[in-house]
């Protein structure tokens, strides 16, 4: 085994740190090392402590000038057999990070800005605009955390109020603390871009993502009503996945700048023909799966949230 001191000696010159006496002394007199000493104290003597000398330093050096190799994690000293070794744990921010990248690939945005991942459901602003429609959001959360098969919500009002936003805040939460996966889908964008994003050469078949968006844990679909509409992407495509989601009791919010009996005529014109009945249907699924909130307030688009 190489000398402690030519250990030492190493890594002071290829830190550049400067005298290895002085900072082999600085090591020992570290307070993090002195309360580890005192703590295990009946299970070290001064040979332990030379022969660990320079797992000592090495938690000392990494402690005051930082390896960036090892960015994120802290050292840790603890007994191995006659030596004090050192192990690296990941810090508080390291495992704060991680969660929140885990969290955000269980949350995919469709069409929707990315800054979304980075809203928190308990830093929205709760005005007395805002106070049903979180109440309902806290209510359901509760029970969602007992039972997945719950009712979502409807959530109606004019541009701006922060419809969106509050969902996103839902939606973080959700994949954040209850590790369950959402899909959080602009509604107009997503079927204005059906026959070009899902032709026969795409990665993803429209089958596939049907039945994605039909199964996945909590479903939110933004601006709902806003779309064009075909009798195909009507029937075939949104008629479809709510018609699954009903079927077995799946969270599914919406948000929308209709009430839900304009949905209802908005639904009744496709492009090529008035069906009242078929948006009758649509509509039972929508009533089935959310309860209608009206989100009242001021447009805050210009604003913070």
């Amino acid at each position: 085994m190489e000398p402690i001191g030519n250990v030492i000696k190493q890594i002071v010159k290829q830190r550049n740190l400067g005298d290895e006496k002085t900072l082999e002394n600085q090591a020992l007199h570290d307070p993090d090392v002195q309360a580890f000493l005192k703590q295990n104290a009946d299970k070290i003597d001064q040979k332990m402590i030379r022969n660990s000398m320079s797992n000592l330093y090495e938690f000392y050096s990494q402690k005051t000038h930082p390896n960036k190799v090892m960015a994120g994690y802290a050292p840790q000293l603890f007994l191995n057999g006659k030596v004090i070794d050192i192990r690296y744990a990941p810090t508080r921010a390291k495992i704060a990070q991680d969660r929140k990248k885990a969290a955000q690939r269980r949350l995919q945005l469709i069409d929707l800005p990315a800054r979304l991942h980075d809203v928190s459901l308990s830093e929205i602003d709760v005005t007395d605009d805002r106070n049903n429609v979180l109440a309902l959001i806290y209510d359901f959360l509760k029970k969602y955390k007992k039972d997945p098969h719950q009712k979502g919500l409807y959530l109606s009002g004019d541009f701006g109020v922060g419809k969106t936003y509050i969902l996103a805040g839902l939606a973080n939460y959700v994949v954040t603390n209850m590790n369950k996966n959402v899909i959080f889908l602009h509604v107009p964008t997503f079927i204005a871009g059906l026959a070009s994003h899902f032709d026969d050469n795409s990665r993803i078949s429209l089958q596939e993502e049907i039945r994605r968006l039909s199964e996945c844990d909590l479903l939110i679909l933004d601006d709902i009503g806003a779309e064009s509409l075909s009798q195909w992407s009507r029937d075939d495509v949104l008629g479809v996945i709510l018609q699954a989601r009903m079927d077995n009791v799946l969270p599914t919010f919406f948000s929308s700048n209709l009430d839900m009996e304009a949905l209802q005529s908005h639904f009744e014109e496709t492009r090529n023909a008035t069906d009242p009945v078929k948006a009758r249907r649509l509509m039972q699924r929508v009533r089935f799966l959310a309860k209608e909130i009206v989100v009242p307030g001021p447009d805050r688009r210009n604003s913070l949230h």
